[in-house]
């Protein structure tokens, strides 16, 4: 609510101030003899057109840029700060929800301990202020068992009310989670030929059939396709819930999902962050954040009407949002670019990388002013480390990165098998708060009595990655003398395999989920267990020789330091996931200020990654991108082809699928109106029909921009529709034969929609340039042509499934 406030005082500033009386708005900035006046919004899921996008906005700045005077110079300088307010606006937002999310979360997480007896709105830090024994900290088992005669009760019966309580809030907290992210609900009718959405990977539970459906469909005519298709369940997706970054990629591509970034989502996705991460599930925060940054930026382009009637300018900005959530997720704004640059952003030209950065300087700067945690660092878990690390721990650091790799990669695949097994149970598929009351209920049971797995996951990575100064005297301590290491390495193994069950299991419930720090977390154990191991040697045998001048009489960490061997493991981990390389070492570099540990992070990271790829070629977001079958053609990996365009042309030559004007230019809109119709029973929201002459392409009007054109006639039975842009239409009311600059629009001049020079390949062209045109322009179709005559039209979709197959070794 904060936010849209703000966002309103900005836009009605924007709006009634004395600048808006100097900026024409944008519907005049466009010529109709070469696009609608009127917007025509991309339909849901349909692919956006960058080069019809690209064109309007140039069409745009040539005549903002014809303007004379100062108003006119003024207006061009506007014009091109907005860029620069848009980004800063961004940033600002992106800090505050941040703080936000980082404040509640951290007093409702020990709710499932206690209270404070002075204040509801602290947390246990807050309320003791660094006191050894805290007596305003009331945990509830005195509550619970507080009575007049002032009864005592042994320690274990107080523990055991601890343990009830703590197991209760775990569920509790959770269920709530659930309940908000189950009102983004979206229910898609099943006539829109996709798969169903949704990050739980419960659409791979149809694909043991989907090749023979596939195959049969193909086989049908459209009617009959979509019929058959009319009978399906509708298709449903929750927009809040997941860490969000998956769609994100696929947004930013080019693929239209209507509300995963708007207001109602960005509000109930924060109040359900807030909730599933003090419910201490093995969740993290950082995944989400970047959703929510996007959904900030989405919803800021409508401050400025260049960004919010262009799909492709508006991308631009949501690159730039992607990287702010980054940036005050790790405290890492060059972190956020490389995040941008590396994983999300589809089209990355350099005045989209400044200013993506001045963006996250934004962020990093609010977020920093604001002082969340209350010590003026802008992350929780900042380490520094002192001691330097020696020649002979490369080989360990070699060993995390293999280790790394081959977590995340059996992530992946445990995250796969746990799709296709347990949520096809029908009671899990149709309720999705069993399944997250039940995981949460194990969560409480099992983390309760092991420290490492109670704690928050950013404070449990802070820990195991901080330095040692002394010994811990006793118990499980991460400073242990050598006679203490065979027990805390036993006791971290504990909360290693727990770590990593749950945050396996949790990977994908119906709440705000990312994958970011939990990741971090297993790997940082498996890399605290491997750094005591290795420190445990050093000190036994450092009479050997292999170790250096390692003294077993000197401070804890004078030789081995394993806070660094947590950390190499765990951007080892966090790549094998998410095989993020270069943004990973920077983030880590960042998270430590240590320019001497720079070589270790980037060893483990790169190791990591050469595994992973190995043992699993898709990366977390791919593999949910290839389960949800979005139509996401990535530009990073490029397939093997063999084949020629010709080969997957299908045959468009029928009537209903061209406008054939070679003895008029006219065409009935009755004719066009089922022309569209059959388009959208053959599931091409977004497709196009070509107009030829004699055979000859002239000309492609896309399938929205008809629907619009039609929608807009008022006798759409008796009009005859003008489809040809080299013939001037005489209206009924001009008279002779010129044509009147002066007289109103006809609505039945469809010229304005038409693509007068739609991209058009031979036959015979090489598959590899049709991927560079459909990855380097973001084209929607390419038209097919052969010996100068049309032959047919490729959709991305197709593209994007034919290479799919062609990866998967099935393309014929």
């Amino acid at each position: 609510m904060i936010l849209w406030l703000l966002l309103q005082i900005v836009y009605s500033f924007l709006r009634f101030s004395h600048i808006s009386n100097y900026i024409t708005p944008e519907s005049s900035l466009q010529d109709s003899r070469f696009f609608p006046l009127n917007r025509v919004w991309y339909d849901q899921f349909t692919s956006t057109d960058w080069v019809h996008d690209s064109l309007a906005d140039a069409h745009r700045k040539k005549e903002l840029h014809s303007r004379k005077g100062w108003r006119g110079r003024f207006a061009i300088l506007y014009d091109g700060a907005q860029g620069w307010i848009l980004v800063a606006i961004i940033g600002v937002l992106t800090a505050c929800m941040a703080y936000f999310v980082n404040v509640t979360e951290t007093v409702l997480f020990d709710y499932k301990s206690g209270y404070c007896s002075y204040s509801w709105a602290l947390n246990h830090k807050g309320c003791c202020q660094g006191a050894s024994v805290c007596e305003e900290w009331r945990p509830w088992s005195h509550v619970l068992l507080q009575t007049a005669t002032g009864a005592s009760f042994s320690r274990e019966r107080l523990r055991d009310l601890d343990y009830v309580s703590y197991v209760v809030f775990v569920v509790f907290l959770s269920c709530l989670s659930c309940c908000l992210t189950l009102l983004t609900k979206t229910v898609v009718p099943s006539n829109v030929q996709i798969p169903t959405i949704d990050e739980n990977l419960a659409s791979e539970s149809r694909r043991a059939d989907r090749n023979d459906q596939d195959s049969k469909t193909r086989s049908l005519s459209p009617p009959s396709r979509y019929a058959e298709a009319m009978q399906r369940p509708p298709m449903v997706y929750y927009s809040a819930a997941g860490s969000g970054v998956a769609e994100i990629k696929v947004i930013v591509s080019g693929f239209v999902l209507h509300g995963y970034l708007g207001l109602k989502t960005l509000v109930i996705k924060t109040l359900a962050l807030v909730l599933s991460i003090a419910s201490g599930l093995s969740v993290g925060k950082e995944g989400p954040y970047v959703h929510i940054a996007t959904c900030v930026g989405n919803i800021a382009c409508r401050l400025f009407p260049k960004y919010n009637l262009n799909d492709g300018k508006r991308r631009e900005a949501l690159s730039a949002s992607a990287a702010s959530g980054v940036a005050v997720a790790f405290g890492s704004p060059i972190g956020g670019v490389l995040f941008s640059l590396e994983e999300v952003s589809y089209y990355f030209p350099p005045k989209v990388l400044f200013r993506t950065f001045f963006c996250c300087i934004a962020a990093a700067l609010t977020l920093k002013f604001l002082n969340p945690y209350g010590t003026n660092k802008i992350v929780l878990f900042e380490v520094r480390y002192i001691t330097d690390w020696h020649a002979f721990e490369m080989v360990a650091f070699i060993l995390l990165g293999v280790l790394g790799g081959i977590l995340g990669a059996m992530f992946i695949k445990a995250a796969r098998f746990w799709a296709l097994t347990f949520r096809r149970i029908p009671v899990i598929r149709k309720y999705p708060l069993a399944e997250v009351a039940l995981i949460a209920l194990v969560t409480g049971l099992v983390s309760f009595w092991n420290r490492y797995t109670k704690i928050p996951v950013t404070e449990l990575l802070l820990e195991i990655a901080s330095p040692c100064d002394t010994f811990t005297s006793s118990g499980y301590g991460l400073c242990p003398t050598k006679e203490q290491i065979p027990e805390v390495i036993w006791y971290l193994s504990i909360a290693f395999i727990v770590k990593a069950v749950l945050t396996t299991v949790s990977f994908g419930i119906k709440v705000p989920a990312g994958i970011y720090v939990p990741s971090m977390v297993v790997g940082g154990l498996l890399g605290r267990i491997v750094g005591h191991t290795v420190q445990y040697l050093a000190l036994n045998y450092s009479h050997t020789g292999m170790f250096g001048a390692c003294s077993p009489d000197a401070a804890p960490e004078d030789c081995v330091v394993p806070g660094v061997y947590a950390l190499v493991a765990a951007g080892a981990t966090m790549c094998g996931v998410t095989r993020l390389s270069v943004t990973l070492a920077v983030i880590l570099f960042e998270l430590t200020g240590s320019l001497d540990h720079v070589l270790p992070f980037a060893v483990g990271v790169l190791v990591s990654k050469w595994t992973a790829d190995a043992l699993e070629p898709l990366s977390i977001y791919d593999l949910l991108t290839d389960m949800n079958s979005y139509p996401f053609l990535d530009n990073k990996i490029r397939p093997i082809f063999t084949t020629e365009l010709g080969d997957i042309v299908p045959n468009h030559l029928r009537s209903e699928r061209i406008i054939d004007i070679s003895s008029s230019p006219l065409v009935a809109a009755t004719q066009l109106r089922d022309q569209l119709t059959y388009l959208h029973m053959a599931g091409e929201l977004d497709g196009g029909l070509p107009i030829l002459r004699n055979g000859i392409l002239v000309g492609l009007i896309p399938a929205p921009d008809l629907e619009f054109a039609l929608d807009r006639l008022e006798n759409e039975g008796n009009s005859l529709c003008l489809m040809s842009s080299s013939v001037r239409w005489r209206g009924p009311h001009s008279e002779g034969g010129g044509y009147d600059d002066n007289e109103e629009e006809d609505p039945t001049d469809f010229t304005s929609y038409i693509d007068a020079a739609p991209v058009a390949l031979d036959v015979h062209s090489p598959m590899d340039l049709v991927y560079e045109c459909f990855v380097k322009l973001g084209l929607r179709y390419i038209c097919v042509t052969r010996d100068g005559k049309y032959a047919g039209l490729i959709h991305k979709k197709a593209f994007v499934k034919y290479t799919k197959d062609v990866e998967a070794g099935t393309a014929h």
